[in-house]
């Protein structure tokens, strides 16, 4: 299955303080949490790739909650259903009636929808069910659009087993323009390091519009009330300060990879931002300038760089931003046009940097 469910035991934060959008109370969460589904019918997903997706959440769920998780896979018990047993176990239970009024089905009925979607509530019930009674899990807990498929494991707790279960739902984490974060919308954030490095989020977190910057650190941080509303004063006296900003990246990248991480991350701005970018490794050169376009050279003269590359269409364009020191390389400006480019200049030996102009960048692999 595609679904997997995390019963999570989730410790007394700061005291016992549990902090969730603009709500602040005292508890503890014991149940659920469902991986968002998307709007889009569900794609068929080879075994091989679910089997490398279990692995990489389990370890990035794992890692979140200190080993303090419970990391189960739906398709242990689905698996072992066959369709009249599904029939005799769930589908009896669910009037048809009750399922076309959940909102999560009635708004896709007029451009369609298969009957794997419209059983899917049926199955998220039941798991559900399941782990009511196997894993004693009392509560779901999952963003919002999850609700029509959460009250059906309700009703079916209710009515198989005559017991009362709970539902926790969340708002749906927007960015500025209202966009959902997901790969579907174009601007996903991946726990995975090797998928968006603690350099990029540091740069989208310290980024993020000031209309989102608070609602961002009541719910991904756990910083405190009092905390939050200070940097918010903060934020709105004196913006150009960034408190707010700095603090979301600091815990959050703290709080994912590390406080190393965030540190490097760090360095890695302060440096491009400074131009002093003779500091950073290979690797940390690659990761600062993220699609920027990338060229393979021998060695060769800068003049016959620039032209063969088309970072400058002529010679007389090469010169003409040579001598308005518009051409820098490796943060440093340069006038020869005849400069030999080759691993003696490049950083690490392996590549050069680049900057034309203000704000165009380009690297320079050497064979």
């Amino acid at each position: 299955m595609k679904d997997f469910y995390y019963q999570l035991k989730v410790k007394e934060f700061h005291d016992g303080e549990y902090c969730s959008g603009d709500f602040w109370g005292r508890a503890t969460l014991k149940g659920i949490v469902e991986a968002e589904s998307s709007k889009k019918a569900r794609e068929i997903i080879k075994k091989d790739i679910l089997e490398k997706n279990l692995d990489g959440i389990t370890k990035q769920v794992s890692n979140l909650f200190d080993g303090n998780v419970l990391i189960v896979n739906n398709n242990d018990w689905i698996s072992k259903l066959n369709i009249t047993d599904f029939l005799r176990e769930v589908g009896k239970y669910i009037n048809v009636n009750y399922m076309l009024d959940k909102d999560i089905i009635n708004r896709r009925l007029s451009t369609g929808i298969t009957f794997a979607e419209f059983a899917y509530t049926l199955i998220q019930g039941y798991d559900f069910l399941y782990l009511y009674k196997e894993k004693n899990c009392v509560m779901q807990a999952a963003g919002s659009d999850q609700w029509g498929n959460i009250t059906t494991g309700l009703e079916l707790i209710k009515k198989k087993l005559n017991k009362e279960a709970y539902a926790f739902t969340m708002p749906l984490i927007l960015d500025a323009n209202g966009k959902k974060f997901g790969k579907s919308e174009g601007n996903a954030l991946w726990l995975d390091e090797k998928k968006t490095s603690s350099y990029e989020l540091y740069q989208y977190l310290i980024n993020t519009d000031d209309s989102k910057v608070i609602e961002y650190l009541k719910v991904f941080t756990f910083l405190t009330k009092e905390q939050i509303e200070s940097l918010e004063i903060s934020n709105r006296e004196n913006p150009h300060l960034r408190k707010a900003h700095k603090a979301l990246a600091k815990e959050i990248i703290t709080d994912l990879h590390g406080s190393a991480e965030y540190e490097h991350a760090v360095h890695i701005s302060e440096s491009l931002f400074s131009g002093n970018i003779k500091d950073l490794s290979y690797d940390d050169i690659l990761v600062g300038f993220k699609g920027v376009p990338t060229f393979e050279t021998a060695e060769t003269t800068l003049i016959e760089l620039l032209i063969n590359t088309g970072i400058c269409s002529s010679r007389r364009e090469v010169r003409e931003f040579l001598n308005s020191g518009s051409i820098s390389i490796n943060g440093d400006k340069v006038t020869d046009e005849n400069l030999v480019i080759n691993k003696s200049i490049a950083l690490n030996e392996k590549i050069v940097v680049i900057r034309k102009g203000k704000k165009k960048y380009y690297l320079v692999k050497i064979a």
